[in-house]
């Protein structure tokens, strides 16, 4: 049944100083789907058995029971340099569920606030198409912006300026398991990024 209850961002940007690259998803899932206090929570997620599987040639380094092991995933993001955030602040869940589908925004995010907190910052990456096309409009509205002319295909990226800086921004297939991928091309996707932004 639809609902009206619009719903704050329930966690912080996780913004090391020296990180240069943010990840950007659409928004958490309800609470009740969480594994753990951080981004990407919900335990049927792909994104840290894929950061498990490039990193250290295994999809559960992160896994600890039925639960991602937090601390282990905190100092993994400082010690390489990876910020995330949602590119939605406040959201309406029109079908009550995790699904983007039904996700309708009421805040975005304040991308330029965002990007002044991680100076060596040069690449941005989205996880699903809901995540990419709120980050459009946000460039597109934004006259801070000097917006890509087209949107990346998954795998690819575009160019932006903001502020005097250079951003690549890629477009990544969603960690969700519902997408139809398998593990290991998500993976090939996301190390390409990494390969670029984080020389590993």
């Amino acid at each position: 049944m639809p609902t009206s209850i619009i719903e704050q961002h329930p966690l912080e940007p996780f913004l090391p100083h020296h990180a240069k690259l943010l990840l950007l998803g659409s928004f958490p899932p309800q609470r009740k789907r969480w594994s753990m206090n951080f981004f990407y929570p919900n335990f049927q997620n792909d994104m840290w058995r894929i950061m498990g599987l490039i990193f250290y040639e295994d999809p559960l380094h992160f896994v600890k029971g039925k639960r991602f092991d937090e601390v282990l995933v905190r100092q993994f993001c400082v010690d390489k340099g990876i910020a995330l955030y949602d590119t939605a602040q406040a959201v309406i869940r029109q079908n009550n569920n995790a699904s983007d589908k039904f996700l309708e925004v009421v805040t975005p995010v304040n991308l330029a606030h965002l990007l002044d907190r991680i100076p060596e910052c040069n690449t941005i990456a989205t996880t699903g198409q809901k995540s990419t096309e709120i980050l459009f409009s946000i460039l597109s509205e934004g006259p801070e912006f000097d917006q890509p002319q087209s949107m990346p295909t998954i795998g690819t990226f575009v160019t932006f300026l903001y502020n005097q800086r250079s951003f690549r921004l890629y477009r990544m297939p969603s960690t969700s398991r519902a997408y139809p991928k398998s593990l290991k091309e998500k993976a090939g996707d996301f190390a390409v990024v990494f390969s670029n932004s984080l020389n590993i």
